[in-house]
């Protein structure tokens, strides 16, 4: 019978051709004997899916070696696909000839019963080889795609922004230090890794019209809650000529097509944190399919502070105008008012970044948070000041040294009309699709204080 090369698990659950002989090389996720009859739940990447593999005494060359090959060991397959209803995928393979690639240690730390996530973080560098771990990389490696794909066919340019830099965009004074030789510098001024692409991208939007990056960013931030990270990447598109309300109808569009991809190709992933959070699925289908809202911060203010007249148990009852919300209130009024995605729209400019424009009220800024179920704020955006004077003022009322972004203020001397863009944190919208609970499980390696291992 003729042996086909096929050596993954994918291609052979796709062909499913019963009888074939097919060689395939993979890892041991378990191994159990019964004395003339084994079972090895093998599994080699290119799907989230395990394969039965039977070796026995009688016909399996290597018998005793398939015994030994301890959980994690790389082996080597040749044999028949076989239909077996019993097990998960209607189909096993019965081992012909079984060869012990690499035998892994007996210390192996990740045996067969279940480890928490934070085990597993300890052990960043094994992890991938644990099946919840192999679906959130998959879908990250997914989503990344889809990001492109959706502003690539959007007519936008990806641009590499700079990883070191001088400029702070945020002005939140977080920034880390570039080390150097003070006698010899090498910068000057002293450089430090970028906060975000966006300053960046705007003076390209000036040139291509509509450009994003999307790339790693570093904040200094001690907080050690489970949304922050010091290395993460963004997603920062910006573009020329259009206002707030242009620019929210692109977040929504951009918002739903890429959850709607991550539905139509990781379906398998998303399924098997659904079977711990049964409202995933749900959740998902409500954002690609219902309009988003959209609401002033002022209307928004008015909710919770009649939310707090009705009795509702807010941690934080301080509402007023200026306030810098909290997720508990950007989630009761995503998720208790509107039940829907929402826009908060139209921020206080004191709790704003200097470079969002200014309204006529002079008291908010053109910026919006899009605030979803589950989460709160998962997205910010706004639309860029483009009256210099008015730059300058806000860069000297947040005392914001303006050397190092002269140039940035320079682009309004140049025929800068109008530009508005967003920025997603990556990670975030990966801990949204798979209901994670802790960004340090969306990322490969997660760094943050104290932790810089591997």
């Amino acid at each position: 019978m003729k042996i086909i090369q096929i050596k993954e698990i994918k291609k052979i659950l796709e062909k499913k051709q019963q009888d074939d002989q097919i060689c395939l090389n993979c890892w041991v996720r378990t191994n159990r004997d019964s004395g003339k009859i084994g079972f090895i739940e093998g599994y080699d990447g290119s799907t989230l899916a395990n394969i039965q593999i039977v070796y026995k005494k009688e016909i399996t060359k290597n018998f005793e070696s398939a015994k030994a090959a301890r959980i994690a060991s790389a082996i080597q397959v040749i044999g028949k696909i076989s239909k077996n209803e019993r097990v998960s995928l209607g189909y096993e393979i019965v081992a012909d000839e079984f060869v012990l690639l690499k035998q892994a240690d007996e210390d192996y730390p990740l045996q067969k019963k279940q480890h928490t996530m934070e085990f597993l973080r300890e052990n960043a560098h094994l992890r991938s080889k644990t099946r919840t771990i192999q679906a959130i990389a998959k879908l990250r490696s997914k989503l990344a795609y889809a990001i492109h794909r959706f502003f690539q066919e959007n007519g936008f340019y990806w641009v590499s922004s700079p990883i070191l830099t001088s400029n702070d965009c945020e002005g939140a004074g977080e920034s880390f230090y570039i080390q150097e030789d003070k006698e010899k510098p090498f910068f000057a001024p002293q450089a430090k890794l970028t906060v975000s692409g966006q300053l960046n991208a705007e003076s390209y939007a000036q040139g291509l019209g509509r450009v994003y990056t999307f790339g790693p960013t570093f904040r200094a931030d001690r907080s050690h809650t489970n949304r922050h990270l010091a290395e993460f990447w963004m997603v920062e598109p910006e573009i020329a000529f259009i206002d707030l309300e242009q620019l929210m109808s692109i977040i929504e569009a951009f918002i739903k097509t890429v959850v709607q991809d991550m539905l139509n190709e990781c379906r398998d992933a998303i399924e098997l944190f659904a079977t711990n959070n049964s409202q995933i699925l749900e959740r998902l289908k409500n954002l690609v399919e219902k309009k988003f809202i959209r609401i002033s911060y002022s209307e928004g203010i008015d909710i919770l502070k009649k939310a707090v007249a009705d009795g509702y148990n807010f941690e934080d009852k301080n509402i007023y105008f200026g306030k810098d919300l909290a997720s508990e209130h950007e989630r009761y009024i995503c998720e208790k008012i509107y039940n829907a995605p929402v826009f908060l729209y139209n921020y206080p400019k004191d709790i704003k970044a200097f470079y969002m424009k200014i309204n006529d009220d002079n008291k908010t800024v053109a910026a919006t948070d899009l605030l979803v179920p589950g989460v709160g704020e998962i997205v910010g955006g706004s639309q860029r000041e483009d009256n210099i004077e008015k730059l300058y003022q806000q860069i000297k009322d947040k005392k914001i040294e303006t050397e190092s972004i002269q140039w940035y203020l320079d682009l309004r001397k140049y025929g800068y009309n109008s530009s508005a863009g967003f920025g997603l944190g990556f990670e975030r919208l990966i801990m949204y699709i798979l209901g994670l609970d802790n960004i340090r499980d969306a990322i490969p390696f997660p760094r943050y204080e104290g932790k810089l291992k591997f």
